[in-house]
C-alpha cells in the first residue's frame, strides 16, 4: 500500500475502532475538534506517560508542574503573544473561504515534490535507478520549483511583508482548493488567541485569553519550583497541558487542532552554555522517538530557515507523515527572553544567585515541546498497516494491523477463550482478572477466534492469550503474537513473567 494512501484509511479506522470521535457529531460537529474514544485516551495516556517518565524520572534535575489555564493578561503582553502571535490571513473572493498564507504555498510546494516523487517511480520502475531517476528533466523541474517557492516564502516570512505575500501566491498562480479562481484578498496578518471574560457580568469583568502554548505557565513560576524543589542550574520543569489556538486553515485530522495538548520541557541553564544543552536535547529527544518503535527513516531534524525573537537556535524533529514531512517537536535554545520580559513586566526579580560562581543572573533556556496530538497520529501513521495473512481454511485474506510499540499498546494483551463452552470460559476470566492487575487486559468471547485475533490486530494489541481443552488439562495457554502471528504454548504460571519480558518498555 501506498503511504499517501494511508491517511483517509488511518481516520476511518480511528472511528471505527474507538480511538477518534468528531465532537459533538451527532450535532455536525465541530471544525477541527475531535473526542478521543476508549482506544485513543489509553494511546494517548501511554505516550504522556512515557514521556513523563523520561523527563522526570529519568533525570533528576527535572520536575513536574500544572499549571492554570488561565492567566493574568499581563503575561500574554509580556511573551508578545498580544502584538506579535499571527498568522497570515488571505480569502478567496469567489469561494468566500478562508486560508493561511503559508499554508496555501506549503501545499503548492508539496504538490509539485509529490509529483517528481510519483515520477521517480515510473521512472525507476521503467529500470533507471533511484539515483539516475532523480536527475531526469521531469523530476528535475518540479523539484527546483518547489525550492525556488520554498526560499521565497522564507524571504516574505522573514520579513512579515503581506504585500509580497500576495505577490507570491500570484506569481505562483495558485488557485482556490474550492473554487478553482486566483481572485484573492490582500494578505493580513490575524491574532490566534482566543479571548474570553473574567467575572459574573460580560461587560464589566476583565479580558482573558485561553492560553497558546503551556510555556508561560513555567515561566511565571520559575522562581516558586527553584525555590520549594531547592533546585540548582541547570534544571528542568516539565509539563503536560491544554493550549487553544484559534486556528484559521486547522486540517489533517488531529494534527492541526483548535484544542490541543502539549508536553513540554524549560531547561533553566547558565548563560553561555546553552548551546552544549541544546546539543543534548536535540539528540535525547530523537533518541525517545525512535526507542518506541518510530523509525529513523521517517524522523528527521529541519533547522528553522527563521529564527524567533527569543531564540538563538532552534530545530524542528519532523515526521514523514501521509501529507508530508511535518513538525512533531521543537527543540529550541530560548536565551532569557521569557524570564527578562516577565521581570520587566512585573517589577518582580527572575534572577538565580549559583552558589558556584557566586553570581546571580536571569538563566538561559532550553525548551523541548512536543505535540501530544501530533505523536498520537504519527504512532497511528507509522502503526497502520493491511498485509495479506492466512485463514483458518488454508486460504488467505487481508487484515488490517495496528502495530504499535508494546510500551504504547492501549490493550497489552487480549484473553480469549476457544469457545465458550466445557469450562474454558470461566478459565480465561480468571486469567484474565489475574493479567489485568499488572497490564491492559482486554476479554474476548464473541466470534470464531480467528475474527478475535482480526479484532485485536486491528487494535493494536501485541498479544492474544487463547484458552483450549489443553489448558484444562495441562495448565498451558497459546500465546499468539500480534506481527508474526507466530503461536507459543506458555503455562499459566509463567504467564505474567513471560508477557512482562516482551514489554521491552520505556
Amino acid at each position: 500500500m501506498n503511504y499517501s494512501e494511508v491517511f483517509g484509511k488511518v481516520v476511518s479506522h480511528c472511528k471505527e475502532y474507538g480511538f477518534i470521535f468528531p465532537s459533538g457529531e451527532i450535532y455536525d460537529g465541530l471544525s477541527a475538534v475531535y473526542d478521543y474514544g476508549p482506544a485513543g485516551v489509553q494511546l494517548k495516556r501511554n505516550l504522556s506517560d512515557a514521556w513523563w517518565k523520561a523527563m522526570t524520572q529519568k533525570f533528576d534535575n527535572i520536575v513536574g508542574l500544572d499549571a492554570a489555564i488561565l492567566m493574568p493578561p499581563t503575561v500574554w503582553k509580556a511573551s508578545g503573544h498580544v502584538d506579535a502571535f499571527n498568522d497570515p490571513l488571505i480569502d478567496n473572493k469567489d469561494s468566500k473561504k478562508r486560508y493561511r498564507a503559508d499554508v496555501l504555498v506549503e501545499d503548492y510546494i508539496e504538490k509539485l515534490l509529490e509529483k517528481a516523487r510519483k515520477e521517480e517511480e515510473k521512472l525507476i520502475k521503467k529500470g533507471k535507478t533511484p539515483e539516475e531517476a532523480a536527475r531526469m528533466p521531469q523530476v528535475k523541474k518540479s523539484v527546483e520549483k518547489a525550492e525556488a517557492a520554498r526560499i521565497r516564502l522564507a524571504e516574505v516570512v522573514n520579513a512579515g511583508d503581506m504585500h509580497a505575500f500576495k505577490r507570491l501566491i500570484d506569481d505562483l498562480e495558485i488557485v482556490c482548493p474550492e473554487s478553482g479562481t486566483r481572485n484573492w484578498t490582500d494578505v493580513r496578518q490575524f491574532n490566534l488567541m482566543f479571548k474570553t471574560r473574567l467575572g459574573a457580568v460580560a461587560d464589566e469583568g476583565a479580558d482573558l485569553y485561553l492560553r497558546p502554548e503551556t510555556a508561560q505557565g513555567i515561566f511565571v513560576n520559575f522562581l516558586n519550583v527553584q525555590k520549594s524543589s531547592r533546585m540548582k542550574v541547570p534544571f528542568g520543569v516539565a509539563q503536560i497541558g491544554k493550549a487553544f489556538r484559534n486556528e484559521i486553515v486547522a486540517r489533517q485530522f488531529i494534527f492541526r487542532m483548535r484544542e490541543f495538548e502539549q508536553m513540554e520541557m524549560q531547561y533553566f541553564v547558565r548563560p553561555g552554555t546553552q548551546s552544549e544543552h541544546y546539543r543534548f536535547w536535540k539528540e535525547e529527544r530523537m533518541r525517545w522517538h525512535l526507542s518506541l518503535g518510530i523509525p529513523a527513516e521517517r524522523l528527521r531534524y529541519k533547522d528553522h530557515d527563521k529564527l524567533a525573537h527569543y531564540a538563538d537556535a532552534a530545530t524542528d524533529i519532523e515526521f514523514y507523515y501521509p501529507f508530508g514531512w511535518k513538525e512533531t517537536e521543537g527543540i529550541h535554545s530560548r536565551t532569557d527572553y521569557d524570564l527578562r520580559r516577565h521581570q520587566e513586566f512585573s517589577g518582580k526579580k527572575q534572577t538565580y544567585f549559583d552558589p558556584e560562581t557566586q553570581e546571580s543572573y536571569i538563566p538561559y533556556v532550553v525548551e523541548t515541546s512536543v505535540g501530544l496530538d501530533r505523536t498520537v497520529l504519527m504512532h497511528l501513521c507509522n502503526a497502520y498497516a493491511e498485509e495479506e495473512a492466512p485463514t483458518a481454511e488454508g486460504g488467505t485474506e487481508v487484515r488490517t494491523v495496528l502495530r504499535f510499540h508494546p510500551a504504547v499498546a492501549p490493550t497489552y494483551v487480549a484473553v480469549l477463550p476457544l469457545v465458550k463452552k466445557d469450562g474454558m470460559a470461566e478459565a480465561a476470566k480468571s486469567i484474565h482478572e489475574r493479567l489485568k492487575n499488572r497490564f491492559f487486559s482486554a476479554y474476548d468471547e464473541k466470534d470464531a477466534v480467528g475474527r478475535r485475533y482480526r479484532r485485536q490486530d486491528a487494535k493494536g494489541t501485541p498479544f492474544c492469550v487463547t484458552i483450549d481443552t489443553e489448558t484444562l488439562s495441562d495448565g498451558t495457554v497459546t500465546v499468539r503474537e500480534r506481527d508474526s502471528m507466530a503461536q507459543e504454548r506458555v503455562s499459566t504460571d509463567a504467564l505474567e513473567s513471560y508477557l512482562a519480558a516482551k514489554s521491552t518498555g520505556v
